[in-house]
């Protein structure tokens, strides 16, 4: 089968991505594998979907620097999206909000028309539309979630804070990767206003209650199909720690990851967020867990898969692939009948 993942740019293609160890998984099974940007989609007045891939030209390189290196001396060949089998949606829209607002939508957009042409499309483009974001992460049960208020008011924040003398944690509602994260401790914290106006800057933000569990960093675990992804016992999930002074463990923003323990807690919260994740379609997706709360849900671009494997020597990508490969079989036995949100999560 031929692969396409979709990101926000090749140049930003990392050897540590998950991504890029999805894409040698692939390779590795036999697979053909090409790279799509926002940019590179194509609707003709024939009604006729094409892409601009970045090709491999039928390379197949075993090492994250020789893929990297491969992309970027590969051809573009223009193909019609029916000539791609699995188009996986691992872009980060928070990437393009402020600098490409235009491609934010690109990927569930044209995610969309690649489905209704018969290509399977993970995560589900109707679900992810419903998480560009944070606010999709209050339709998980309140019993799993830290308690949250949105708001773009810093007097109702205040009042929050005052509510929740343990300390909160603000963030803006549309972010990823740990950035204008804060620890507020007090509504009479001195620079308050300097924080607000801060985190603000891209719209609403979300306060929530700070999980005294957190200083010791958070657990991000994989689900795949809706259910926890493991192997022989062994789950992909690993800790993710913060640095010394810093309340964020994104392992952007200076957090480090440690093997991690999957106890039988963290998966009866795995177990509670399954229906909702497989209503809509989200075949893998990163959930963050402190104690008995989980902090996020990550269904555009969930990362670790190296580091899992550094830590178990199990490369989980190849199972994802695998359950990609039983999804286009299940296709083909039922001959375009099944909608493509149903097959995400089979």
């Amino acid at each position: 089968m031929r692969i396409a993942f979709f990101v926000n740019s090749i140049e930003g293609e990392a050897t540590y991505y998950t991504t890029t160890s999805l894409a040698l998984a692939a390779l590795s099974r036999g697979h053909e594998v090409c790279y799509v940007t926002p940019g590179d989609f194509v609707l003709r007045p024939d009604d006729s979907l094409l892409i601009r891939a970045t090709t491999l030209n039928g390379s197949k390189p075993k090492k994250p620097e020789t893929l990297l290196s491969s992309l970027k001396e590969a051809s573009v060949t223009t193909m019609d999206i029916r000539e791609v089998q699995v188009l996986f949606l691992r872009n980060d829209p928070s990437e393009d909000a402020d600098r490409r607002s235009w491609a934010v939508y690109a990927g569930t957009n044209f995610g969309r028309l690649a489905a209704a042409r018969g290509v399977i499309v993970v995560n589900d483009p109707d679900g992810l539309a419903l998480a560009q974001n944070k606010l999709y992460f209050q339709g998980f049960p309140e019993v799993v979630r830290p308690t949250t208020m949105i708001s773009r008011s810093i007097e109702e924040i205040r009042s929050f804070i005052e509510d929740h003398p343990d300390g909160v944690i603000l963030k803006p509602l549309q972010g990823s990767g740990g950035k204008n994260v804060f620890k507020i401790q007090s509504k009479d914290e001195a620079n308050l206003n300097q924080i607000f106006e801060a985190a603000s800057g891209a719209g609403y933000l979300i306060a929530q209650t700070y999980l005294p569990d957190a200083v010791g960093g958070d657990i991000r675990l994989f689900v795949m199909n809706g259910r926890p992804l493991e192997r022989d016992g062994i789950h992909a999930a690993f800790r993710r720690v913060p640095a010394k002074g810093d309340v964020r463990s994104n392992l952007h923003a200076s957090g480090t990851a440690e093997p991690a323990t999957v106890t039988p807690e963290i998966l009866a919260i795995a177990d509670k967020l399954r229906p909702k994740l497989i209503e809509d379609g989200m075949f893998l997706v990163g959930l963050d867990i402190v104690g008995d709360r989980i902090l996020e849900a990550n269904v555009f671009t969930p990362g670790g898969l190296p580091e899992i494997e550094a830590a178990h020597g199990i490369d989980f990508g190849e199972d994802i692939i695998a359950a990609l490969e039983e999804k286009v079989r299940l296709q083909q036995l039922y001959q375009g009948a099944l909608h493509n949100r149903t097959l995400a999560t089979l």
